[in-house]
């Protein structure tokens, strides 16, 4: 069986994850946040 989901870089993982936090620091929820960012909200 093989993995079908994307994989991130680390540079990705990063980026996402300064977007991330300043969308939260700007009120928005964890759920709009990963909508936004196209990521699975299962590990946050």
């Amino acid at each position: 069986m093989s993995n079908s989901r994307k994989r991130h870089t680390p540079e990705q993982v990063v980026r996402k994850l300064g977007q991330a936090d300043r969308m939260l620091a700007d009120g928005s929820d964890i759920a709009a946040v990963c909508r936004e960012l196209g990521i699975s909200e299962q590990g946050a």
